[in-house]
């Protein structure tokens, strides 16, 4: 007799209850299908265009897709169930990580010491800034003497 509250008698190795993740995919690639049937129809019809044979094409293609994303899910589910339980790494685990391109990314926000620093050293942030400052006195000159 087992106690309530342990998990003896559970086994490890049956797979989890997904039923309702199969539902969604059955429903999701039946709707595919139908939809590619229903693009068929409107191409085979006096008013059917290549644009409606072009969707009767894809929509199986989606259908497909639901019923692969699903497999690549189990897989990967129970390869990690199995890297879990004898300690190693999972086959589709990359060896070593992979990064991201720098320049791929956009540049991270400077702080106001950096940008400084930067503008210091570059002579024509020097000049504009200079320029800016001459534009703002113009400014307040104008301003005094409009009052």
């Amino acid at each position: 007799m087992h106690r309530s509250g342990t998990v003896e008698g559970v086994s490890e190795h049956r797979p989890p209850r997904r039923l309702a993740l199969i539902i969604l995919v059955l429903v999701a690639a039946a709707g595919c299908l139908g939809l590619g049937y229903w693009q068929w129809v409107r191409f085979e019809a006096v008013g059917g265009t290549y644009q409606n044979l072009g969707y009767a094409l894809q929509w199986p293609a989606f259908a497909f897709f639901c019923v692969y994303a699903y497999r690549r899910f189990v897989r990967l589910e129970a390869e990690e169930r199995e890297a879990e339980s004898t300690g190693g790494r999972r086959p589709s685990e990359p060896d070593e990580p992979t990064e991201i391109p720098e320049d791929l990314l956009p540049t991270r926000p400077r702080t106001l010491a950096e940008a400084r620093e930067q503008e210091a050293a570059d002579p024509d942030a020097q000049q504009i800034n200079e320029y800016n400052e001459y534009l703002a006195q113009l400014a307040r000159r104008s301003d005094r003497s409009a009052q």
